[in-house]
């Protein structure tokens, strides 16, 4: 996955002819204001909200996006459900799990309720077919620091799938610019790229 967020539409048309087929965008109205102009760039790949969304933000994000990779709560499923049914849309989705003790990072606790909770209800959910699990790793210049997070989620994915076989747990979203080649190794399925394909985020005016 290439991540695009801060970068303007004619970048990822450029990436696009380079043959990347899925992108990542982290804001609901910075997307929305991008797509107008990504629309008469002919661009066609799949867009997924990977950044976190507001409850109050889901009937929007449904009509944007391809999917939405971090679902946090059970609140949260349940709106996303309700708007894809209106549009008689399929949104896939994963479940951000946290892992990291940072505060600023979101997602749902791997041992508090909330998390059996939301996947007992999942089935009922038709309109929100989950795909898997994702997580963002410490922040650190050493890339070893990630991997205990990485095989964690690696460790939660596979439990899960013994516990909820009827869910679909296939898609581990792990690893970002600088440990990517750790998250593979230690099982991811979709890496997040962002600096190292589009160089530094354009610095806000």
């Amino acid at each position: 996955m290439a991540v695009s967020k801060t970068h303007p539409a004619e970048a990822l048309a450029e990436a696009e002819r380079s043959g990347i087929l899925l992108f990542g965008e982290n804001r609901v109205q910075e997307f929305e204001m991008k797509r107008p102009r990504l629309r008469e760039l002919g661009v066609a790949a799949q867009i997924h909200l990977i950044g976190h969304l507001q409850a109050n933000k889901s009937a929007r994000a449904t009509e944007l996006f391809d999917a939405v990779d971090t679902v946090d709560s059970l609140r949260l499923a349940e709106r996303l459900n309700e708007a894809a049914s209106h549009l008689n849309k399929t949104l896939p989705i994963l479940l951000e799990i946290k892992l990291s003790p940072e505060p600023t990072k979101a997602g749902l606790d791997p041992d508090a309720q909330e998390l059996p909770s939301l996947l007992e209800r999942l089935p009922d959910l038709p309109s929100l077919p989950l795909r898997g699990l994702m997580t963002i790793a410490p922040f650190d210049d050493n890339p070893e620091i990630a991997r205990a997070c990485f095989r964690r989620l690696r460790e939660i994915r596979d439990k899960l799938a013994r516990t909820h076989p009827q869910l679909d747990f296939s898609t581990l979203s792990m690893g970002m610019s600088g440990d990517f080649e750790v998250a593979i190794e230690e099982g991811s399925t979709l890496i997040r790229i962002g600096t190292a394909l589009f160089g530094e985020r354009p610095r806000p005016q």
